[in-house]
């Protein structure tokens, strides 16, 4: 039987637990609004690099970025190095194994937890470091160059990135894009012919430079949003045990008022009790 004290005392404790969770949404909300406030927006370079070559008819180079010559495709999972994501990076990681069941990949995973995720499975991959605030950029263009290295050493023709995409502090989805071949979303009748252009250098050579350029600008973002939806994730995961313990902790004090009314009820029948035998001795 359960005793009153007792009962107190995990009231106590779950009201003490409740109180860091507080505090630990609260670092989570700031970190989730400064972060945003720190990223920096490209899209100005990004648009000139896609109007550029938007405008070139790319189906005529042949070039690995642009038209694959490999049918191996490279998954890239990004995921994170922390915990207290509620199931987010299981949700990236399960992504890619279903990628990678519809067709023979490789897969490269950003993040630790992602690694272990892989391991558990039996699944080998290329690991690369979670991704960090102060190393977003140096981090960005490494996986770029090794992406680029290999596409053009043709281990794999097709590179999908998997990524955890935070739309607001309490929206997170798991996006999928196919970084290369690059494909230009420019209309068909805004294209150039070829043979319009003055080359200083190979057609093949000045794509590659591009896309070499647009595509550390495209992963820099997903590591944005990805590290984003690291907060968010962790703020919703924080929220969801604070429900938890909220209902325990009503549950907790239901039982402890029960038990005080029985030690209550139990005291004055024994009162009663003693009560009746001293008038009866009378």
């Amino acid at each position: 039987m359960a005793f009153v004290s007792d009962v107190k005392n995990d009231i106590d404790f779950y009201k003490g637990l409740a109180n860091l969770l507080k505090v630990l949404k609260g670092i989570a909300i700031s970190q989730f609004y400064a972060f945003e406030k720190k990223i920096q927006d490209f899209e100005e370079f990004s648009a000139a690099v896609e109007e550029f070559l938007g405008r070139m008819n790319l189906r005529s180079i042949t070039h690995p970025l642009i038209n694959p010559q490999s049918s191996i495709i490279g998954v890239v999972a990004v995921t994170s190095d922390t915990g207290l994501l509620g199931g987010l990076n299981a949700q990236v990681i399960n992504a890619a194994f279903r990628e990678l069941s519809k067709q023979r990949g490789v897969l490269i995973v950003v993040g630790e937890r992602g690694k272990v995720y892989a391991r558990e499975r039996g699944v080998s991959c290329v690991y690369m470091e979670g991704v960090k605030e102060e190393y977003l950029y140096s981090q960005s263009a490494a996986l770029r160059n090794y992406l680029i290295k290999e596409v053009l050493k043709g281990t794999f023709g097709t590179v999908k990135i998997i990524y955890p995409h935070a739309y607001s502090l309490v929206s997170q989805k798991i996006e999928e894009v196919v970084l290369f071949p690059y494909t230009s979303s420019l209309d068909e009748d805004k294209r150039i012919d070829m043979a319009d252009f003055l080359w200083e250098s190979y057609a093949e050579r000045v794509v590659e430079y591009l896309v070499y350029l647009w595509s550390a600008k495209e992963i820099y973002d997903i590591f944005s949003v990805s590290r984003l939806a690291e907060f968010a994730a962790r703020f919703m995961h924080l929220e969801d045990c604070t429900h938890k313990i909220d209902e325990l902790e009503e549950k907790l004090k239901y039982k402890y008022f029960r038990l005080k009314h029985e030690l209550t009820d139990q005291s004055m029948r024994e009162l009663f009790a003693a009560r009746m035998i001293f008038d009866r001795k009378k």
